[in-house]
């Protein structure tokens, strides 16, 4: 049976609000007992959230840049290397049922970017009203903006929740 695959995406290099939060998501979605995807790195969103759902007794995938496995976080269970370099963004959507953005940097924005034109729904945490809004003209109906990882776990629940309803009609 297919597991579902959330991909949190996000800065290498973060405040500890923002650390915070993805480290929340992560075990959230191992609590789920829903796959963790993460650009697998051990910085910033990635390790952080890769560590929250790794303590949680998830199942964490992340997906490198690169194929030298010296920059993977110890919280990934399956490494990916892939030696593509930010290209690798469109693996990290194209694999996530639903992608959550934690926190914001250029990577991310691609992968944002990424995702809506591979039509994904997007769940933004830990940014602001403008760069929301900036991504939400660009596609409104699949956007989605939390206050908080449990915020964004209803949101990302709800979008599986009627994708399964449509597949099944």
């Amino acid at each position: 049976m297919k597991r579902t695959v959330i991909g949190v995406m996000g800065p290498g290099s973060t405040d500890d609000a923002t650390t915070k939060k993805a480290y929340e998501l992560g075990r959230l979605i191992a609590e789920k007992n829903w796959v963790l995807l993460t650009g697998g790195r051990n910085a910033g969103v990635m390790e952080a959230a890769s560590r929250g759902a790794s303590e949680a007794g998830g199942l964490v995938v992340g997906i490198l840049p690169d194929s030298d496995d010296r920059s993977v976080s110890p919280f990934v269970d399956i490494v990916v290397k892939t030696a593509m370099g930010s290209a690798r963004n469109n693996i990290n959507v194209l694999t996530s049922d639903v992608v959550v953005s934690c926190g914001l940097g250029s990577g991310t924005a691609s992968e944002v970017c990424l995702a809506l034109k591979a039509n994904k729904s997007v769940v933004m945490v830990a940014v602001d009203e403008h760069d929301f809004e900036f991504f939400a003209r660009l596609s409104p109906e699949l956007m989605h903006r939390a206050t908080s990882p449990s915020a964004a776990l209803e949101i990302v629940t709800g979008l599986l929740d009627r994708a399964s309803r449509a597949h099944q009609n």
